[in-house]
């Protein structure tokens, strides 16, 4: 395997800390000194059907930002499907498993000059079946960089308990990045932080701020997650959702919810809502996310054409207006190729709070 290629392995305490946001930003910051970068997520466990190949969302994401020219299957090797674990264990495969990464680590890694690593989850995910982060970052070489989440106490606390599974493994952790710390704590946080992690032998790499555009959801998101139709499909689908309204009130108590950012959720044959919704203003400072309409009712023909010269997505969804309402509250929000206006505020988080020069002297 490939042993010259610098890389770098981005582990978290947990699952939505921050992997991919880190991996973003740090790659973007990277080819300004490394033009010709690589990327691998050698375990995924969400991902998504491309020419009969599963392949990890995030690489779909990283690919479709930067261009690698890299075959997707070589940055995604493995994909965990529902049945992965069991089959794993009733014959076990190891050698191939890890023969698979190393084989497409060498192509990602082919003429580049760094190569960004990202995991899974915490330390210890995946070591059901023998390649843990731990054992991936060991078995690619890799020196690791933990991604927590803002504080002190708990996220030094996590840090520690992963940092004994890679320790186990001999991997070494080049430090901490602090992520969605509340701006106004940030030099709180990074003083004590700081102090907190040199007793454990871990330097503190960056502290990111909080940016709640983050964890918002566009609309676009929404219609996927809910496979919703868009009933005016002109109308922008990358508008961010400040908040959620659910219409199930009388229309002169919901008109006083219609805000910038609002998404109303509402039963579809609320007509009455829906119209309230259309003379909304249409001023872009102050106009709706968007509407879910809810159910099996199909708008009548007058309707149906108020909603397509509607300025804002309006989506319609099988399922009853709590099961969609339960949906867009537990959404896990994942950042997209076509999120521009996040993917630069992630680039300039990176950039001016992870101190990518002590990186790279760690490497």
């Amino acid at each position: 395997m490939n042993t010259v290629t610098p890389r770098v392995y981005i582990a978290a305490t947990r699952q939505h800390d921050g992997k991919t946001t880190v991996s973003l930003g740090l790659l973007a910051a990277l080819q300004s000194i490394y033009p010709r970068i690589g990327y691998i997520k050698p375990v995924g466990q969400r991902f998504v059907e491309i020419e009969e190949n599963k392949i990890d969302e995030d690489t779909v994401l990283m690919d479709q930002v930067y261009r690698f020219n890299c075959p997707l299957l070589d940055m995604s090797p493995i994909a965990v499907e529902p049945d992965f674990t069991r089959k794993y264990l009733q014959s076990s495969n190891n050698e191939a498993l890890v023969k698979k990464i190393t084989k497409a680590f060498d192509r990602v890694a082919w003429e580049k000059d760094f190569v960004v690593c990202e995991g899974s989850g915490h330390g210890g995910v995946g070591a059901v079946f023998d390649l843990s982060n731990a054992q991936v970052a060991r078995i690619l070489g890799a020196k690791v960089i933990i991604i927590s989440q803002g504080g002190i106490g708990k996220p030094i606390d996590e840090v520690y308990l992963n940092q004994a599974v890679f320790e186990r493994e001999g991997v070494e952790i080049i430090g901490v990045i602090l992520n969605k710390v509340l701006p106004e704590k940030i030099d709180l946080i990074t003083d004590f932080a700081r102090r907190g992690l040199k007793h454990k032998g871990l330097e503190l790499l960056g502290v990111v701020p909080y940016r709640s555009i983050l964890s918002r959801p566009t609309m676009d998101l929404i219609r996927e997650e809910l496979k919703a139709d868009c009933l005016n499909a002109g109308a922008p689908a990358q508008g961010v959702v400040d908040s959620v309204m659910v219409g199930a009130m009388a229309v002169q108590n919901a008109i006083r919810h219609f805000q910038r950012g609002v998404l109303v959720i509402t039963p579809s044959d609320r007509v009455d809502i829906l119209l309230a919704a259309a003379i909304a203003p249409t001023d872009p400072a102050q106009q709706l996310a968007g509407v879910v309409l809810t159910g099996d009712f199909q708008p009548q023909a007058d309707i149906a054409r108020i909603i397509e010269k509607l300025p804002f997505p309006v989506l319609r969804a099988s399922d009853e207006i709590y099961e969609v309402a339960s949906a867009v509250h537990n959404l896990i929000v994942k950042t997209r190729a076509a999120d521009t206006e996040k993917i630069s505020v992630i680039r300039d988080l990176i950039a001016a709070h992870v101190d990518v020069a002590k990186i790279l002297r760690a490497l």
